[in-house]
């Protein structure tokens, strides 16, 4: 069975996942339940502090509670017991046979963390595939040109007229500031732009008017601000954005300058002379990704954009990257 949580994690994808030995969820918590130091044991069971778990153990000790025989003695014993930070409709504790998911913020920012069995890694790898991948980079292989990808996945396009290519390229940028919504993880969804394929997106960013853009999500803004005149492919964008410092990435205003030119130079404003030592970035034909390092509080923000040729040959895990860019819980449709 897998832990994972989603938070200020010292991993290039922001989230930290370990295996435990039990079969099910039941199983762990029954084998944790009386636990002399709940923190500590958490702590080195699941590598790591993972916030507000503890407490249901806690109050397990303090109030001599049985361990659960059921899933349901689990759920109730979870909705009364565990303690989730900003929960008012109660809908941050999920608990279904084979997997817990849990939002909660720990003053600063969401987080999210899951038990996940076999069964549902079996049934769902479309849903879970991206959350439980640890290991940097995601692979780069493409399909053949005219390969399919399908999903039924939200996302927000990008209305690119005149375009005739049958692939699409999808942007998914994972961050702590999330400007579309507030918070990081009140998911505003994936960006496509159809009629597109990676290696022709800067040339069409290059082309694009600044009153267009005032329509677009806070991210595709961004991206057309990254591209500079002379670039050919959006590689060197996401060097430049590999530079950007600090918690907000996006200059203030981007939406507001007159031209692309002006929006460029408000990048290369704030760009310091190189990235970050710890931030990551690999740039292959049909996918480019960035492990932005933050600080060590933060940690990394990510940004992924990739094409229907890369997608079309890791169905799965671009499912559920658009899953993941599209609510904490893998499940929520």
């Amino acid at each position: 069975m897998y832990f994972v949580c989603r938070w200020r994690e010292e991993s290039p994808f922001g989230k930290r996942v370990v295996t435990v030995p039990d079969a099910t969820v039941l199983q762990w918590f029954r084998r944790c339940w009386d636990r002399n130091d709940p923190d500590e044991w958490i702590n080195a069971e699941l590598g790591g502090d993972a916030y507000g778990l503890s407490s249901v153990f806690e109050r397990a000790r303090e109030r001599n509670l049985s361990r659960p025989e059921t899933v349901d003695e689990l759920r109730t014993l979870l909705h009364r017991h565990l303690w989730v930070e900003g929960d008012d409709e109660g809908a941050f504790i999920r608990l279904s046979e084979h997997a817990l998911r849990v939002r909660t913020d720990d003053d600063e920012v969401d987080l999210a963390y899951y038990l996940i069995d076999e069964d549902a890694v079996v049934t769902s790898p479309d849903r879970l595939m991206y959350l439980l991948h640890d290991t940097w980079p995601l692979p780069a292989d493409a399909a053949e040109p005219g390969a399919v990808f399908t999903h039924d996945v939200r996302v927000r396009t990008i209305r690119c007229t005149r375009l005739v290519e049958p692939d699409s390229v999808f942007s998914v940028r994972l961050s702590w500031d999330s400007p579309d919504t507030g918070r990081n993880l009140d998911l505003a969804g994936a960006i496509v732009f159809p009629g597109l394929s990676l290696p022709g997106l800067a040339s069409y960013l290059r082309g694009i008017d600044a009153p267009v853009i005032q329509r677009w999500p806070c991210d595709a803004r961004l991206l057309w601000a990254l591209v500079a005149s002379g670039d050919n492919c959006v590689g060197p964008a996401l060097e430049r954005y590999a530079r950007l410092p600090g918690y907000e990435a996006s200059p203030a205003g981007i939406d507001r300058v007159p031209t692309h030119e002006a929006a460029h130079r408000e990048i290369r404003r704030l760009l310091p002379s190189q990235s970050h030592s710890k931030s990551r970035i690999r740039l292959n034909p049909h996918i480019g990704q960035v492990a932005r390092y933050i600080d060590g509080f933060f940690g990394f923000d990510q940004w992924f954009l990739f094409d229907t040729r890369w997608a079309a040959a890791h169905p799965d895990l671009a499912r559920s990257l658009l899953h993941y860019a599209n609510h904490w819980d893998p499940w929520q449709a």
